[in-house]
């Protein structure tokens, strides 16, 4: 078998993008694999065709040495762009490799160890009233896991302005009262975004009670592991971090240095399966869980729970379509054959590949719009993270 053509279908998903590649093979088998750089879309269709020059006419079960040719083959190696155009490639292979073999891609990595992977619904509000009833919708519907992204800055009139202390007084109140109306049994996090320093981060974390949140997501940025470290010794709750982070070596100082308590690998973006199980067990010998990160599509989420079924140290996978605010990310109009909820759970399947399939007639009917992310702003003009 040998490789005989990639093909990179970008598409606009309800408000947001997605970049869907596609590997043949002379055998009329082929694999889906998708990239997670949200927003620079074309940046990895120009590096996927640049490996596609030497990867037509490869064995495509090679799925190790491929990634390390991919990942090695020029001199200045890695990079989140370069990482997303390895990590939808390496993902197809894996797709092909299992249907080839006629077996689940958990097989190719162990055989699985779970028949549900357990998802966090990820909750997205702009007011206190959101919050609150967007929360009970879902804890209602059974869920008992919420992951808070707040865009409490929509609710004004400037919805680019984003002032951190303001944001911390605000939300800091809001979550008490979340908290008094689920309860205790419900595990609470949030996640903001790297929109903190360290200092605003310890303010916000002391504003609350003992036992308001369950972990904080990503409150400042990551280039800087001793930040992070400092940061740790500061504050007494579980930290996620990892969404961005394109290898395991961008894991390593985190997992090493017990930075993190949750690893939020992102698959279509650390390198794909190949990287995401290396990772996976650095974290398991630190007793560290993943704690996917899942906000794009089909693909993605499917190639995540085949990892997180072979895993042992897993947690949950990350959820944005919930009983409270559908996003769209599912696509049914383009995913046909895709993952499917069973109330806060992806059963797993045995169905040979990942799993999914891809409506190429209607990706090639839609023009393609790149979207770029807001870009928040300061009260004086600074620019500031979104």
């Amino acid at each position: 078998m040998k490789i005989s053509n990639i093909i990179c279908y970008p598409i606009n998903v309800g408000s947001g993008a997605q970049l869907v590649v596609k590997v043949e093979t002379d055998l009329g088998i082929y694999g889906w694999g998708a990239s997670g750089l949200t927003g620079r879309e074309l940046a990895v269709v120009g590096a996927i065709e640049h490996y596609k020059t030497f990867l037509i006419g490869k064995d495509p079960r090679q799925i190790e040495a491929i990634w390390q040719e991919l990942y090695r083959g020029q001199y200045f190696e890695g990079g989140r762009v370069l990482t997303a155009a390895i990590s939808a490639i390496d993902i197809a292979l894996y797709d092909i490799k299992g249907k080839a073999l006629g077996v689940p891609v958990y097989e190719l990595l162990g055989g699985k160890q779970r028949d549900f992977i357990d998802c966090f619904a990820s909750v997205r509000f702009t007011t206190k009233e959101e919050l609150i009833n967007y929360s009970k919708t879902i804890v209602k519907e059974g869920w008992d896991m919420l992951r808070l992204a707040p865009a409490e800055f929509e609710s004004q009139e400037n919805i680019e302005l984003f002032e951190p202390r303001q944001s911390i007084a605000l939300l800091a109140d809001w979550l008490i009262e979340l908290r008094k109306e689920v309860g205790s049994k419900i595990t609470i996090g949030i996640d903001y975004h790297t929109r903190l320093t360290p200092a605003e981060t310890y303010s916000f974390i002391n504003r609350m009670p003992k036992g308001t949140i369950d972990f904080i997501e990503e409150p400042i940025r990551d280039e800087n592991p001793e930040a992070y470290e400092n940061l740790r010794k500061m504050i007494d709750i579980p930290f996620a971090i990892g969404e961005e982070f394109s290898s395991k070596w961008q894991f390593l100082p985190f997992i090493e240095r017990n930075i993190t308590q949750y690893a939020r690998l992102d698959i279509c973006n650390v390198g794909g399966i190949t990287e995401a199980k290396k990772v996976a067990s650095m974290a398991e010998a630190h007793y560290i869980d993943l704690m996917p990160h899942n906000p794009l599509g089909p693909i993605c989420t499917a190639a995540t729970i085949h990892l997180a079924a072979a895993c042992s140290n897993f947690s949950w996978l990350e959820e944005v379509n919930t009983p409270a605010q559908y996003m769209g990310t599912d696509a049914p109009e383009f995913y046909p054959l895709r993952p499917i909820l069973d109330g806060s759970r992806y059963p797993v399947l045995n169905t040979p590949g990942l799993g999914v399939d891809f409506n190429e007639e209607l990706a090639k009917q839609r023009k393609f719009v790149p979207i770029n992310i807001p870009r928040l702003k300061r009260k004086n003009g600074a620019l500031t993270n979104w």
